[in-house]
């Protein structure tokens, strides 16, 4: 079993942060949970949730037409809540020509190639979502659900559709706003690569050829379901330059000052 992992049978890079360490306390498992998109969900991944986790919240990071086109289940007693962190029109790009092919094109390295050489892939990438109008907001509204939430009574689910990015920068800011180390969060972020190790592996082997740039060859692999180390530590440096630190962010973005950080320490962390 991997570290974290949450057995969620059709559900992609399911697992919790329950049980990572923060200073001498503990995060409390069986409340934070992040996957990949639930809509391949078995029944009884579904029952799972409903019934052992007592599932209160699901949280939807995705784009519209991704929600629109492949839903996530009803789960029972959940509340689905719907919060684009970014869309389509949200990236800085001026040729609507390449928006259209970027959309409707169906060759995956066709689409590679127009996101990678328009600046869509890299380090950048979670800049888009953290500073975007859209994606603060987004994360403003994850944070004042947790704050909403009695985790006596249940746990918070959020995904995207990898369960890396969009989910990635969420539980970056929240093990941030619990107090966990950086190393901690980058060790949590990396655990992707672990449970997406077949479909990297594949990728690797596919383009093993192609002789690839390493920037290039990280985006590629980044596109097809692993993380990048330096993705999330440049997310982290750019937070830091411009707010002082990730609390910094959180106080001033998302609305998360001491008081709202005190709760939520007081709510999902526990004795180790």
């Amino acid at each position: 079993m991997l570290k974290q992992e949450i057995i969620l049978p059709g559900v992609g890079n399911a697992r919790e942060l329950g049980g990572y360490a923060v200073g001498d306390k503990h995060i409390r498992p069986g409340v934070l949970i992040h996957t990949g998109a639930l809509n391949k969900a078995a029944p009884e991944a579904v029952n799972k949730l409903a019934d052992e986790y007592r599932l209160q919240y699901v949280i939807d990071f995705r784009m519209a037409g991704d929600r629109n086109a492949v839903p996530d289940p009803e789960i029972p007693g959940a509340e689905n809540i719907q919060l684009s962190v970014i869309e389509i029109e949200d990236y800085p790009v001026k040729d609507p020509k390449m928006i259209e092919a970027y959309e409707k094109c169906g060759d995956r390295m066709k689409i590679f190639e127009l996101a990678y050489e328009a600046g869509l892939l890299g380090p950048a990438q979670y800049i888009f979502f953290l500073l975007g109008e859209r994606g603060r907001k987004a994360y403003r509204e994850f944070f004042r659900i947790l704050l909403e939430n009695d985790p006596d009574k249940g746990a918070v689910l959020w995904h995207c559709i990898d369960g890396k990015d969009r989910t990635g920068c969420a539980s970056m800011l929240l093990m941030s706003a619990l107090g966990a180390s950086r190393k901690t969060i980058i060790e949590e972020y990396m655990l992707t690569n672990e449970y997406n190790a077949l479909q990297i592996e594949a990728v690797k082997r596919k383009t093993a050829s192609y002789n690839m740039p390493p920037d290039k060859l990280d985006a590629l692999l980044f596109m097809s379901g692993a993380v990048v180390e330096r993705y999330m530590t440049n997310a982290i440096k750019v937070l830091t330059e411009k707010y002082g630190s990730v609390e910094g962010y959180l106080r001033d973005e998302l609305n998360i000052g001491n008081a709202e950080l005190e709760e939520l320490r007081s709510r999902y962390l526990c004795e180790a």
